[in-house]
């Protein structure tokens, strides 16, 4: 059973790397710097007196939808639908002067992607906003969240301004997905590499 487990793996992760899109990890326009740690990855760019780090974390990232509805009508020979990575993201502002750090909550809204509205619509939403201690690495639940599904709309533009200001807007997000898809992919193939030696482990 092991044998022709690692040899499925094999043939697996040759697949995987013919249709692997990017050799290397795409770049972020804009001036950002990539950290990667495992799964987490960390987007860190200074302006005027800020520091603006975007997190997020490629593990369950892919979402679920797309797998179920495409089984049925998939001919044999079709290419397997791109999984696009989606992951949900955090973004902290850090200015010089003050103590706190502004966090900002963003995620992908399922629905959206891959929808051409009428209008340019944002392609990621705000969840949650709230102030956190500079510096401290656990956030403390006592602090208060602003949570913006009942938000008052123009304070919700503003903050969506306030983002794009600091380059985190529709073009920086496209371009994130890119980047964690293809993250993603290599942690995904990665796994495959050290799953086929963990079988042929005697």
């Amino acid at each position: 059973g092991d044998k022709a487990f690692a040899q499925f793996l094999t043939d697996e992760i040759q697949e995987e790397k013919k249709i692997q899109k990017h050799k290397s990890l795409p770049k972020i326009s804009g001036g950002w710097e990539l950290e990667v740690h495992g799964t987490e990855a960390k987007l860190m760019r200074k302006i005027a007196g800020e520091k603006i780090t975007v997190t997020f974390n490629i593990n369950n990232s892919i979402p679920p939808s797309a797998e179920e509805d495409t089984q049925e009508q998939q001919k044999p020979d079709e290419q397997e639908p791109e999984l696009t990575s989606t992951p949900n993201f955090v973004v902290e502002v850090i200015k010089d002067d003050t103590k706190q750090t502004l966090v900002l909550d963003c995620h992908f809204p399922e629905d959206e992607i891959g929808q051409e509205g009428e209008e340019e619509s944002d392609i990621f939403t705000i969840r949650e906003v709230s102030f956190q201690p500079t510096g401290e690495a656990d956030w403390k639940d006592t602090n208060y969240t602003l949570n913006t599904d009942s938000l008052d709309w123009a304070l919700y533009d503003h903050l969506m301004d306030f983002l794009a200001d600091r380059g985190v807007d529709n073009t920086f997000a496209d371009e994130l997905v890119e980047l964690s898809t293809a993250l993603e992919h290599q942690e995904y193939i990665k796994f495959l590499e050290d799953l086929k030696s963990f079988v042929k482990c005697q």
